[in-house]
């Protein structure tokens, strides 16, 4: 359960850990210290926020980068923060969360860790109070801090946090470092357009949701995959390649191309 601190740029780290391979930010200005996604229970969030503290004392803020349970069901810690979010997210929550905690409930159960299932049954899930269009700024005291929405991707509702006196992005899970995407949720068709976009600020580190910190290079080669797969399900989609064609074509595992499949129709 406990983490540790990678330095990404100048006062700004990722805190990265074993479960789910998952990494949450800090970013400290002069005045105000951002978090990014506050983790998957209340007693994940806990440890987090006390992490935080033992960095820096200053008031926090929390921005979400989308509502998936193990990004954001930990926000009660940090408690009375203003909580940033897509202006989307605060309707998938309403509408999702607890089908999220009964199924990761029954995940955890059934892997025998029933303490895990247990935390994320008693978590109350705090939703977002500061909704986001497509762009925000985010002063911490001679530190600015922007917050995009490129467009339907991972969710519907994805925020990317650009720090850009650092050149660094935390990407939530419009990157994965080291395992396929997860199109649950997904928009298969405009993903890469989100990317291109990512690639635009001219990150020089860039933070995904789980996985370890990458360049510039490893998000091109996976919004080329991306672009890839979104051709194949588009082809599919007009009859054109069968899904036996497309699983063998997809640079992805076929549990992870017949998600994207459903997810694309």
């Amino acid at each position: 359960m406990i983490g540790r601190w990678v330095t990404v740029g100048e006062a700004v780290w990722v805190r990265r850990y074993a479960e789910l391979d998952l990494g949450t930010g800090l970013v400290l200005g002069a005045e105000r210290a951002l978090v990014v996604d506050t983790r998957g229970d209340q007693r994940q969030g806990a440890e987090l926020a006390a992490a935080v503290r033992a960095k820096t004392a200053l008031p926090c803020e929390v921005v979400l980068t989308h509502g998936h349970f193990d990004h954001c069901f930990g926000t009660a810690a940090f408690r009375p923060a203003p909580v940033h979010a897509h202006e989307r997210c605060a309707a998938y929550l309403r509408g999702h969360a607890e089908r999220q905690r009964r199924e990761w409930s029954a995940h955890y159960r059934d892997e025998g860790r029933p303490e895990v299932a247990a935390a994320l049954e008693r978590t109350e899930v705090v939703p977002p109070d500061r909704p986001v269009g497509d762009r925000t700024e985010l002063d911490l005291g001679g530190r600015r801090v922007r917050l995009h929405h490129f467009g339907p991707a991972h969710t519907d509702h994805d925020l990317v946090v650009e720090v850009p006196d650092a050149a660094v992005v935390f990407a939530g899970d419009l990157v994965e470092q080291g395992a396929p995407p997860d199109f649950e949720d997904a928009h298969p068709r405009t993903w890469p357009d989100a990317l291109d976009a990512l690639l635009a600020l001219r990150p020089e580190v860039v933070v995904p949701g789980h996985g370890e910190p990458v360049g510039a290079a490893d998000v091109r080669a996976q919004r080329d995959e991306l672009a890839l797969l979104a051709a194949l399900c588009a082809a599919h989609e007009r009859g054109e390649l069968t899904t036996a064609e497309v699983l063998r074509d997809s640079p992805y595992p076929a549990g992870t191309t017949e998600h994207a499949l459903r997810s694309h129709h």
